[in-house]
């Protein structure tokens, strides 16, 4: 495969990973640390239109464009197997795939699906509310790190070949 080939991938996989990584690290340092901080109606009802707004246009782009890279980041690792390059794109590409868009899909999605359903006027709104934050949270630091590792994996590939 072409240096040249490798080179985009690497580039483009490692900045859009760190894109995600930093919007993830985001939460995991001051949003969420925000949102506890209100009243429990209040963080839930933020909470629920976060996740509302979060389903547009340019953020799908981005998220499922850097997924995209990472998948073009393994199999270009395979297509490639042999060259210096290829085992820090696999490794970069599956830590993505697996520390980001797996915890995502398997865990924050259907959680975010429940918290919608969730009424900030009910009996077990508050609840509800807590427990959610301080799970979500824990999660979204192993995302967080998994972004990271990712980006920092693809930047030391472009120094291997």
């Amino acid at each position: 495969m072409s240096d040249d080939v490798i080179f985009v991938v690497a580039v483009v996989a490692a900045v859009s990973s760190g894109v995600i990584a930093g919007l993830l690290f985001a939460f995991s340092s001051f949003v969420m640390r925000g949102l506890r901080a209100l009243p429990p109606s209040q963080g839930l009802v933020a909470m629920q239109s976060i996740n509302a707004a979060v389903n547009n246009p340019i953020f799908m782009l981005a998220f499922l464009g850097t997924t995209a890279a990472n998948l073009v980041a393994v199999v270009v690792a395979f297509a490639s197997w042999g060259e210096a390059e290829a085992i820090y794109l696999l490794v970069a590409g599956l830590v993505y795939l697996a520390g980001v868009l797996g915890v995502t899909a398997g865990y924050h999605v259907p959680r975010n699906t429940a918290l919608a359903e969730v009424d900030p006027d009910g009996d077990d709104a508050e609840a509800r509310w807590t427990r959610f934050a301080a799970e979500w949270t824990t999660w979204n630091h192993v995302r967080t790190f998994a972004g990271i590792a990712a980006a920092v994996v693809f930047s030391v590939s472009l120094s291997a070949g």
